[in-house]
């Protein structure tokens, strides 16, 4: 019973992500990689705008119960992703990038540019 419930999220998260893929990709960027991962941290979405890199964190809810999906992106959460792309930069020449959040809430999406940085 407890794999399926898995599955069903495993779903609805791949759904959300592509979603959010399709979104970006009309506001401008290329996504070039997904699901990138280390231990200790994951990116969801890693797009080129430009000649800078975005790192974007997906978050969907369906219910506003525990304060909507921003609020799910802990302190916690944006170290793990700002070490995941520490790792993912190792070896990469020299660029800008930013990290970015595609809110979901329902069938509300937001793109927030900028979200945080690798010194929050």
């Amino acid at each position: 019973m407890q794999a399926k419930a898995n599955d069903t999220t495993t779903v609805r998260g791949r759904e959300a992500e592509d979603r959010a893929a399709r979104y970006l990709e009309r506001g401008g960027l290329r996504l070039i990689e997904r699901n990138f991962r280390i231990r200790g941290g994951e990116i969801d979405l890693i797009c080129r705008d430009g000649k800078g890199l975005v790192f974007v964190e997906v978050r969907q809810r369906s219910r506003s119960d525990f304060g909507g999906a921003g609020a799910s992106i802990t302190a916690g959460k944006r170290r793990r992703i700002v070490l995941a792309a520490q790792h993912y930069l190792l070896g990469k020449a020299d660029c800008d990038c930013r990290f970015d959040c595609v809110l979901i809430d329902g069938e509300q999406l937001e793109w927030i540019k900028h979200a945080f940085s690798a010194d929050d």
